[in-house]
């Protein structure tokens, strides 16, 4: 089955007050409610038809004409298609409130009646791979719509020199339950559950609502809410590097097992992506670290008086940003308006989002923190989870997730095994419509000083999004190679994340006692580990797409439908050359980069 049916995950979510209505999710259009008839007849088809795949086609793939193969193909994207719908519906209730005990039965339940009715499945992708390479050349020229799920074909091949004996795969399958999705929960619900007593707070805050202090106008709250993240992730630490440790070794086990050469390995296969390409952006960003994110803290140390900066004033409002509370029909209409500006069709595809209760907006206690995408499947539509706070940073994570909507809705059309785009391409629409909100607002800016503000925000979410997710990428990589050595003590992982933080962040701070345990709640490190890579892949892509666009380039528009429309039927080398661009190259990342840096320059400029 499909290993990436999972939200993809965004960092951050911000502020408060008179928001206006918030929007719920109406989870009907999966299933009318967890009691339905309808959900039980699904849960029993997927099982049925999973004996039967098995059944019909286990041991007789070679047997097979080109015409058997497409049908057995199709077969099982048919049960790909109802045993996501079942986990979509059971994910999403899950994430609205992840302390419920109930909805988390009720997903624990369905992922191991999933898990028990694909267990059949297992030998397809493994009998495949035995497919002398000569005869499946044949059939799919024989076929042009077997020929269609090649894509498919050369990613799973790509695991052939990984892939272990088929009852070993199956065990694989069977154990993952009680595996890393185990632990994937038992983090996620300690995370929810944990609550942080802020000095001059009426009572205790989720982490959502604290992390949120951080971006606020009072530097004593933002201290007092720095302090209460670190006291509070220091009495959890032994748990948090329990998880991190189980999860680091059972990956280095099956690593080793399957012969992967690096932690990172599995990731760029998945991700259908070059390790070179990946080294070479990550080498970009690390030498961009003096001239991006050292030069613009240094700047803004300046801007707000400070000879340091301390961690409670990397996302600081500058002192000549006015406090401002953004109502969601605002947010909502900025970011219409400005995906209208570029192409009416991609706002009447975002439009439904708002109406059809396709997003759930509110910070709820429980609700897990941050936001995200979920594709379910093809014949459904995605859904946008958000944790609304009202602050401008809030519109620019609407945009981003409505981005990724509107990629998912786009590229179902290819269906269900072809439309999943790769991590590192699946960022794509969503900072490109971070872009189009950013670059209407900047448009529009009445004042040097709302300009500068814009500017300097801006620059802030790519740092978060480049050298940020750079560092945490090189994070994981440390944490991984440490790991094959042996257990790491919490002071060990500590250790890990400050070296790469002083390196990222540069001169300009200085770290309280504390910061060092900050690791502890990121949830890529957990849920996918060395996802982190694919931000600043997708920031630099766009970047350099945007460029070409503010060119001018004739029929724009269209090319970038037809890009988004390919999902996961391209690799990225297909999809940037209809644009001039090569991701190989290594001036690739220097040309996103370089925008980044031109914006730093217009902000020194004001200073002059």
């Amino acid at each position: 089955m499909r290993a990436d049916r999972h939200p993809v995950f965004d960092a951050n979510a911000s502020a408060g007050g008179s928001l206006g209505p918030l929007p719920d999710w109406d989870l009907t259009d999966l299933y009318p409610a967890p009691d339905a008839p309808e959900y039980e007849r699904d849960l029993d088809w997927v099982a049925a038809e999973g004996r039967a795949f098995a059944a019909a086609y286990e041991g007789k793939l070679a047997t097979l004409d080109a015409a058997g193969l497409l049908a057995c193909v199709r077969a099982y994207e048919q049960i790909d298609i109802t045993a996501g719908r079942i986990m979509s519906y059971a994910g999403l209730r899950y994430y609205q409130n992840t302390m419920d005990s109930d909805r988390a039965k009720f997903m624990g339940d369905a992922q191991e009646a999933i898990t028990e009715a694909t267990t059949p499945l297992v030998f397809f992708s493994l009998e495949f791979n035995r497919l002398e390479d000569d005869h499946l050349a044949a059939l799919m020229a024989a076929n042009a719509d077997l020929a269609r799920y090649k894509p498919v074909f050369d990613r799973m091949r790509a695991m052939r020199p990984h892939q272990l004996s088929d009852e070993m795969e199956r065990f694989l399958h069977d154990q993952s339950q009680v595996g890393a999705s185990a632990w994937n929960k038992l983090f996620d619900e300690t995370m929810a559950g944990l609550t942080f007593p802020v000095p001059g707070e009426d009572e205790p805050l989720n982490l959502e609502a604290t992390l949120n202090l951080l971006t606020d106008t009072d530097r004593a709250r933002r201290e007092a809410a720095a302090r209460a993240l670190a006291a509070v992730f220091d009495r959890n630490i032994k748990l948090f590097a329990r998880v991190h440790n189980t999860l680091a070794k059972e990956k280095e086990i099956e690593d080793r097992w399957r012969k992967m050469p690096t932690p990172q390995t599995a990731r760029h296969l998945s991700n259908h992506v070059e390790p070179e390409v990946v080294e070479a952006l990550r080498n970009a960003v690390v030498a961009a670290y003096p001239k991006l994110s050292h030069r613009y803290y240094l700047l803004k140390a300046k801007w707000m008086g400070l000879d340091t900066l301390q961690v409670w004033d990397r996302n600081a409002p500058l002192p000549i940003e006015q406090p401002k509370t953004v109502g969601w029909a605002e947010a909502r209409d900025t970011v219409l308006s400005a995906y209208a500006a570029f192409s009416p069709k991609m706002a009447e595809i975002a439009q439904p989002f708002f109406d059809r209760g396709w997003i759930d907006a509110g910070v709820k206690a429980g609700k897990a923190p941050g936001a995200f995408a979920h594709p379910t499947v093809t014949t459904v539509h995605p859904y946008v989870m958000l944790n609304y706070l009202g602050k401008p940073r809030d519109v620019m994570t609407l945009a981003h997730e409505l981005g990724h909507g509107v990629h998912q809705v786009l590229a179902a059309g290819q269906g269900e095994l072809l439309s999943s785009t790769p991590l590192t391409l699946a960022e794509t629409a969503s900072v490109f419509g971070e872009m189009l909100t950013f670059r209407r607002l900047l448009d529009q800016a009445k004042t040097p000083a709302e300009r500068k503000t814009l500017l300097a925000g801006k620059v802030e979410d790519m740092i978060n999004t480049v050298v940020r997710q750079i560092a945490f990428y090189d994070f994981e990589c440390k944490l991984h190679d440490a790991r094959r050595d042996g257990e790491l003590t919490p002071d060990g992982i500590n250790a890990l994340w400050m070296s790469v933080q002083a390196e990222s962040l540069g001169p300009a701070f200085t770290f309280m006692d504390g910061y060092e345990t900050f690791w502890a709640y990121i949830p890529h490190f957990v849920h996918s580990p060395f996802y982190v890579y694919a931000y600043a892949f997708g920031d630099g892509l766009v970047n350099a797409l945007y460029a070409v666009y503010a060119e001018g380039t004739p029929g724009f528009q269209d090319k970038y439908f037809d890009m988004l429309k390919a999902g996961g039927s391209k690799h990225h080398r297909e999809l940037l050359a209809p644009f001039g661009l090569d991701a190989s190259d290594p001036a690739f990342w220097d040309k996103g980069l370089s925008m980044i840096a031109g914006f730093i320059d217009e902000l020194e400029a004001m200073e002059a």
